[in-house]
């Protein structure tokens, strides 16, 4: 019996737990969460409401499920520090220590980290710490076309891209400011053009090991329209790139992944272990990195974990052990589209403590919840995003008309992306890339 502790109540954990159940061994399943997610206590042995940053309170929980490792879910207790943590108390943990983990809550650290290795993928950045030269930079040396970076954990909200979240340099320094004055400082950089992708790989300290590529769609509304949210749905193809790459693409953003986990080593003497996550963007120029993170992304875990055939046991194990190198990953060809149904007013002005019904939802698809909440008489919404819809089928088309007929079957105060997994989009992005590779 392998004794596992995950920590986080949404979908992303939701699957976490679903993948370590299918392993070949019997797994005893902990959750530690802020809120009773159905789909996860259908799976769990222990089941227990309190706050992933909350250590003390983790604490007893822990002592009383002894698990033989934890996986930690989101961000915020990776950036707290809950890998340290753990490891004091004797406890492997499939998560970065808090200075690795770095990667994801310091936005400077990592530009900072591939301009000192010259590692390939950075744009042309500053960091400010002031206002002053915000608007001459913005003007001149990018010539108007930038990106302002919150430097810290924003929950997939604190990058705004002129032309898309702001209007010209004034909007942009006036964000900028804000940045600063709540964190002291602030990441300017160039404005990409191409298609993003995401490339999560599994990381021992030493070995990496590649999932498959995944498309997220951030903008809350058809046509890449709206605020930024979390993420409203991703796709993978059954051939494990995506239409508009090419094999070069993801083999470049693998050296860029290896690159900064040596970097990372040689940088603060401590190895990385758990997933990097990669978003990347190819561009006319070649692969370029945007950001990484220091967790599975949600909702490309959805694509991965659920298509992966390879027994997620063995795969914990083997980050721990730093045996990565020995382990064969191997995923099933099939296509797969997520699409999540959410509140309406999200991300903005969410609708809470309203109730939905799932209704009969097609065999080729998954329904992992997030931010809802079971009670005696159903489904009620938390204001986040509620159900992650992963259709699969031997072809983008077969998946995509899955999860779109799941998403149709959730009524209540709620809406979702039709367009995510189409063929008009795919063609869309297949196009555009087309024409900046000439």
């Amino acid at each position: 019996m392998v004794n596992v502790l995950v920590l986080g109540n949404g979908a992303r954990e939701h699957v976490i737990a679903e993948t370590l159940k299918r392993s070949a061994r019997p797994v005893s399943l902990s959750v530690f969460g802020s809120a009773k997610n159905p789909g996860l206590m259908a799976l769990a042995d222990h089941y227990e409401v309190g706050s992933v940053t909350d250590f003390d309170a983790l604490a007893p929980f822990i002592d009383r499920v002894q698990p033989d490792f934890v996986i930690p879910g989101p961000e915020a207790p990776i950036a707290a520090g809950v890998a340290d943590w753990l490891e004091a108390r004797g406890i492997p943990c499939v998560g970065p220590k808090q200075t690795v983990a770095r990667l994801e809550s310091s936005k400077s650290f990592t530009r900072n980290l591939l301009e000192k290795y010259t590692i390939p993928g950075n744009p042309k950045y500053r960091v400010f710490t002031s206002s002053d030269g915000l608007a001459d930079y913005m003007n001149n040396d990018l010539e108007g076309q930038f990106v302002v970076k919150a430097d810290g954990l924003k929950g997939g909200k604190g990058v705004k891209v002129v032309g898309d979240h702001l209007a010209d340099v004034d909007e942009g320094v006036a964000y900028a400011t804000e940045c600063i004055e709540d964190a002291g400082h602030v990441v300017i950089e160039e404005k990409f053009i191409g298609q993003e992708f995401s490339l999560m790989s599994f990381a021992d300290g030493s070995n990496i090991a590649d999932m498959i590529p995944a498309q997220d769609h951030k903008r809350a509304y058809e046509g890449d329209k709206g605020p930024n949210t979390g993420g409203m749905g991703t796709y993978s193809d059954a051939n494990h790139l995506l239409p508009f790459l090419k094999d070069g693409d993801i083999e470049a953003a693998h050296q860029i992944t290896e690159q900064v986990l040596t970097a990372l080593q040689a940088e603060t003497g401590t190895p990385f272990v758990g997933v990097m996550y990669g978003g990347f963007i190819v561009t006319k120029h070649g692969v370029r990195l945007i950001e990484y993170n220091a967790r599975f992304g949600d909702p490309e875990v959805m694509n991965c974990l659920a298509l992966l055939e390879t027994d997620f046991v063995d795969v914990c194990e083997a980050m721990i052990n730093g045996t990565l190198d020995e382990l064969t990953l191997e995923f099933s060809p099939k296509a797969s589209v997520c699409k999540y149904v959410v509140p309406e007013g999200y991300p903005t002005n969410s609708v809470k403590n309203e109730r939905v019904e799932v209704g009969a939802l097609p065999d080729n698809v998954k329904a992992y919840y997030a931010s809802v909440d079971g009670r005696e008489d159903g489904l009620y919404l938390c204001g986040s995003r509620a159900i992650a819809m992963l259709g699969m089928g031997d072809t983008l088309e077969e998946a995509e008309q899955a999860a779109q007929a799941a998403c149709e079957a959730v009524s209540g105060p709620v809406f979702y992306r039709k367009d995510i997994g189409t063929a008009a989009l795919l063609n869309e992005r297949v196009q555009m890339m087309n024409e900046l590779r000439g």
